[in-house]
């Protein structure tokens, strides 16, 4: 067991631990800690606990001090440079005619590096911007290109639910998404309905998918042919939370239906039948569109990895 408390250097940022060194902080504490890219200043957000060692990913940095009034008028001073930079980089980023928009400036706690965030259609020769902003603060500067994802968290509002969205309260890691989630819940296949407001596939749809596919396991597909307490039938719908489907069965009226658990029918031909979606065939081309574009994001995140 180690004694370790977690911290965040953003809002929403992901908690790391860090060794307190046998120092007592609570939650709520500033800290300055040790990092590959030297001091930074962060939140507590875990105060100390002890965890598994299986649960440590070693070398574990280390808490350099709880964050005195010095390091909290430095902080201060960090947020007015940034704000200050915001409104410099944006000037000369219309000034070269380049095609992005700067989403968020950070400034290192040393002063060693100013970083620029920026989303963009493709990539942007920022080298000559680059050099103006060395030129203006004299110190190491870097530009990274984003998501739209990270670009809505960082705005806020809310989504379709009705409540603030879940990058912007507890979401600190994007998962990759996919139309077939929605398909295998069910949903819609409407863009408008299935996209967030970042115009990607609504993160939401990977939080039950583990549990629709473990159903969908034990679940016959439509247009499997059933033995059921009323005779052979086919499969015409399924319910997969509940675990029911429903039975069409031909008479010479033409069709009736009823509906079973799933543990009281047996499958006596399964073969996997392509749903015709009507709202999929009508917004296919929206939705291939989407699919692309999830893929890319999917492409930077690994690179950025």
């Amino acid at each position: 067991m180690k004694n370790i408390i977690g911290i965040r250097f953003k809002r929403l940022g992901k908690i790391y631990f860090f060794n307190p060194r046998g120092l007592k902080i609570k939650k709520g504490d500033k800290v300055i800690v040790e990092t590959a890219q030297g001091e930074e200043y962060a939140e507590v957000l875990i105060p100390n606990r002890y965890v598994p060692d299986e649960k440590i990913i070693e070398p574990l940095k280390k808490v350099i001090r709880i964050a005195n009034n010095a390091d909290k008028k430095r902080y201060e001073e960090c947020k007015k440079i940034e704000k200050e930079a915001m409104e410099v980089c944006k000037r000369k980023v219309k000034e070269r005619g380049l095609d992005m928009e700067l989403t968020e400036v950070e400034c290192k706690f040393d002063n060693s590096k100013l970083l620029f965030y920026f989303t963009a259609d493709g990539r942007i020769d920022f080298r000559e911007l680059v050099k103006d902003l060395a030129a203006i603060y004299k110190t190491r500067i870097e530009l990274r290109q984003i998501g739209v994802r990270d670009e809505v968290k960082r705005i806020g509002g809310n989504g379709v639910c009705g409540r603030e969205l879940c990058c912007c309260t507890f979401l600190s890691n994007f998962e990759t998404v996919s139309i077939k989630m929605a398909k295998e819940q069910n949903i819609s296949l409407n863009p408008s309905k299935i996209s967030g407001n970042c115009g990607r596939l609504m993160c939401c749809l990977k939080y039950e998918n583990e549990i629709y596919e473990e159903k969908l396991k034990k679940l016959p597909n439509i247009g499997a042919i059933v033995e059921t307490e009323d005779g052979e039938g086919e499969v015409d719908n399924v319910e997969i939370l509940k675990e029911k489907i429903r039975v069409k069965f031909k008479n010479e009226f033409g069709y009736t239906y009823k509906k079973y658990d799933v543990k009281d029918i047996k499958v006596l031909k399964d073969i996997a039948k392509e749903k015709i979606d009507e709202e999929e065939l009508k917004n296919k081309k929206e939705l291939e569109e989407l699919e692309k574009l999830e893929q890319e994001d999917k492409n930077n995140m690994n690179n950025e990895d």
